[in-house]
């Protein structure tokens, strides 16, 4: 049997079965079989991607690819099928489309719709499993090295000291931390003891780093946004350390100080902007939170108390996200009333002892909104009535389920919308459909909507056995990909309590 004809084999088995330990234990069988120069490989593959990341191949020249016929055996490696998404890459410019052809007329394309539960805790359990290390030293390294392939490779070959090689450097951006819910400051508190509570701002998440006079400023997705906000690259250019790594927010005020709209925020993000003029008409203001680097001292396995003095040691006042260190649940509640008051979220509260858990949901975190909301994925949506007709206006919403990778559908609505919102949301709907029927339109789950709702009831309706009461969509989250949407067990939690 090739590798690939493993790996294949592999992917069939986990997604028959909705064991994680399973999963785990067939995941981890595959990658000790790998030969080196293809881990990095296997493991992309078998997590639903390539090493190349999204390639761009649109439908039309997949059809047209797959007019070949299979071989009657397996025979090819994995190096092969890695081989050709390169190529395909290469070939840019005029006349590309005819070059792209004959390479994924070769293949049989992985285009993102692999979904068998092999999601990145599942294959970093695999890892750990297969290379018989600790979770917590593959989890650490994986915080550093920007994919799992790597990780996964020197595990294998090299053991803990492999993974010791991994570390936070400057200019080198790594997952955002996130954040999980609870119900109010009270039950906060009540987890935490005493705890920082931060204002909640509802602008885009950054990460800027600097070295020496090189600053560069990266998304929650970790894209370069450096020529986007040239006026806070300048404020942390002038910041007295010669290294730095932060997390914060940039957002767009009022005279007042208030803040605007999340997607007027937005537009400083856009793809072709003219900067220089919506600098002028809309300039940003950034708050940091977190301190991951300070010049030789890599803070981000710190206490959270020590990486927040570290923060104030360096930045101005104007720079940092308003604090509370408490454990009083009525001064805490004025903390909140403040923040609301001046137009923001809620608040955060962060546990003072726990380290930053890069590209994880921790339960160190906890958002506090006196509303609540979920990022949720737009499954389906349903054609409209009267004033509606024409326009895509019911939404299927669905809660990713960790354990399988799949999304767990919790109802639908078509409240809160305006009519410029249903004239976007159907364009991008038919751009991403994969099947309708006579009322229906099925679409790819890659957006992601903040929906307000009153509560969670027990729903026989629904798979998941839950669903939302009075849902209305609040904003679309464009900064968020389908992965970083709330979990079913993050709803569960909701009901439970």
């Amino acid at each position: 049997m090739t590798q690939l004809a493993l790996l294949v084999e592999t992917s069939r088995k986990t997604a028959a079965t909705s064991s994680r330990t399973a999963k785990v234990t067939e995941l981890a069988a595959c990658l000790r079989i790998l030969a080196q120069d293809e881990i990095e490989i296997g493991v992309a593959f078998l997590t639903g991607e390539t090493r190349q990341g999204r390639i761009g191949a649109s439908y039309t020249l997949l059809r047209a690819a797959r007019a070949g016929s299979a071989a009657e055996s397996p025979s090819l490696t994995l190096s092969d099928v890695d081989a050709p998404f390169a190529a395909f890459l290469a070939a840019r410019g005029s006349g590309s489309s005819a070059r792209r052809a004959p390479v994924l007329g070769a293949l049989f394309l992985i285009v993102g719709e692999l979904r068998q539960g092999a999601l990145a805790g599942v294959m970093l359990d695999a890892i750990a499993a297969a290379a018989r290390l600790p979770h917590k030293d593959v989890r650490r390294a994986a915080m550093y090295a920007g994919g799992l392939g790597p990780v996964a490779r020197l595990a294998l070959t090299e053991g803990a000291a492999g993974l010791a090689r991994f570390q936070l450097q400057t200019l080198h951006p790594i997952g955002p931390m996130l954040a999980q819910t609870a119900e109010d400051v009270s039950a906060a508190l009540s987890q935490f003891g005493e705890a920082a509570l931060e204002w909640k701002l509802d602008g885009a998440r950054i990460q800027l780093h600097k070295k020496g006079d090189d600053v560069r400023a990266y998304t929650r997705n970790l894209n370069d946004v450096s020529a986007a906000i040239p006026e806070i690259i300048e404020t942390v250019r002038t910041l007295p350390a010669r290294e730095l790594v932060l997390d914060g927010e940039a957002i767009a005020l009022d005279p007042s100080g208030s803040p605007r709209p999340f997607q007027t925020t937005m537009r400083r993000f856009g793809r072709k902007l003219d900067v220089a003029s919506l600098r002028d008409e809309l300039p940003l203001a950034a708050f940091f939170f977190d301190a991951l680097r300070l010049d030789d001292a890599v803070l981000a396995e710190r206490p959270a108390r020590e990486r927040f003095a570290a923060l104030s040691s360096v930045l101005p006042a104007r720079l940092l996200i308003p604090r509370l260190v408490t454990s009083s649940p009525a001064e805490a509640q004025l903390f909140v009333e403040a923040a609301l008051a001046r137009g923001h979220e809620g608040v955060m509260a962060k546990a003072l002892d726990a380290p930053y858990e890069a590209g994880n949901r921790g339960a160190s975190w906890l958002k506090i909104k006196p509303a609540r909301t979920l990022d949720l994925v737009v499954l389906a949506a349903e054609w409209g009535h009267g004033r509606r007709r024409g326009w895509l206006s019911n939404l299927h919403l669905g809660a990713r389920d960790p354990a399988t990778g799949q999304f767990v559908m919790l109802g639908k609505t078509f409240k809160g919308m305006t009519d410029q919102m249903l004239a976007w949301q159907t364009q991008e709907f038919l751009a991403r459909e994969i099947g309708r029927d006579d009322w229906t339109v099925y679409i790819r789950p890659e957006l992601v909507v903040e929906i307000a709702f009153n509560n969670v009831q027990a729903s026989p309706q629904y798979p998941g056995g839950l669903a939302l009461r009075f849902a209305r969509v609040k904003r679309y989250r464009p900064d968020k990909r389908a992965e970083q949407a709330d979990t079913i067990d993050t709803v569960r939690g909701i009901y439970a309590a």
